[in-house]
């Protein structure tokens, strides 16, 4: 087999990467582990990274964990957001954080509704009681682009009990988890509505390093987001079980049943793969949808006018083409 220049330094690079002592890195998740974060617990599990030449050691997240505030105090070295929202909060605080890849394309943020009730579509649901958290951007955004109503919203607490009660209300959800706990509680399906699909154009799970380590360690940046990458065609398209027992070595209470329901929606919804992944590579982004996200958001009011938004994010690592060739023909 005739082998290209490209390929033989490509090959040459990471054998030597591998060859050496691998660079130690500490990633810090947004919460307990799940599906949702699989290719990273993938590319540990497989060793993807280690054939990157990382030592890559994840730091769980959850209600207490300050994973953002460790990334930004340098006792992380990457860290899974959840969407660009909190990259433009931390710019507004000049926190040095930057975003050099997107892992998600969609965000899986839904409202639910009961089914046969008059509320099975997204514009039967301006009027109904909204169990939403205060404040929440995305109901901003419902608001500015849909006509919703604040005086709607009511408490939410986590608990789908309250919804499962009331046919005609509304509840906040991600499409791989609230969906599960209200079939497995109120045994119905709800009907789901993924706000992506509605013009919600935000990046999510995306992985964030400070700007000095991008300015000095391009080369260890460009690794961990290509190996992760490829850590997520794994995950999604291969043997994803040894990785799945490393999410429920680190969160006991994770069931298979759950990452299963996780994964089906990942994959039924193309959050992870869709869109621009389909020839750039998962991972990808562009500058035109950040900006169509964040004129979204200062319409909402969410965000000021001024933001000098482009601070934010790097395109550096991405757009590559990065794993194509692990997806399934």
């Amino acid at each position: 087999m005739k082998l290209t220049g490209v390929w033989l330094a490509a090959s040459f690079g990471l054998a030597a990467a591998s060859a050496q002592a691998a660079d130690k890195v500490r990633f810090g998740t947004n919460w307990l582990a799940e599906a949702e974060h699989g290719g990273y617990y993938q590319a540990v599990a497989d060793g993807t990274y280690a054939k990157y030449g990382l030592d890559v050691e994840i730091v769980q997240g959850g209600p207490q964990a300050a994973n953002q505030i460790l990334l930004v105090a340098g006792k992380l070295d990457f860290y899974m957001g959840s969407s660009l929202i909190e990259t433009f909060d931390a710019l507004k605080q000049n926190a040095p954080m930057i975003v050099v890849a997107a892992h998600f394309q969609k965000d899986p943020q839904i409202v639910m509704s009961h089914p046969g009730v008059g509320l099975d579509k997204f514009s039967d649901l301006v009027n109904s009681p909204a169990y939403i958290g205060k404040g929440a951007p995305f109901y901003e955004w419902m608001v500015s682009a849909y006509g919703f109503k604040e005086e709607n919203v009511k408490p939410y607490t986590f608990n789908p009990q309250p919804f499962i009660a009331d046919k005609h209300a509304i509840q906040q959800g991600y499409v791989t988890s609230e969906p599960y706990a209200v079939e497995k509680m109120g045994h119905f399906k709800p009907n789901i509505f993924l706000f992506a699909d509605l013009g919600f154009s935000s990046y999510a799970t995306t992985v964030e390093t400070r700007p000095d380590t991008v300015a000095k360690k391009p080369d260890l940046v460009q690794r961990f987001v290509d190996a992760s990458t490829i850590g997520w065609y794994h995950y999604l398209y291969g043997d994803n079980k040894a990785a799945n027992d490393l999410i429920k070595k680190d969160n006991p209470e994770m069931t298979d049943d759950q990452i299963a329901f996780s994964i089906g929606k990942m994959k039924e919804y193309g959050l992870v793969d869709s869109g621009d992944t389909l020839t750039k590579g998962i991972g990808a982004m562009t500058d035109e949808r950040i900006k169509d996200f964040y004129d979204k958001m200062v319409k909402a009011g969410v965000e000021p006018a001024d933001l000098d938004y482009k601070k934010i994010y790097t395109l550096q690592f991405v757009n590559k083409g990065v794993g194509l060739d692990q997806k399934p023909k």
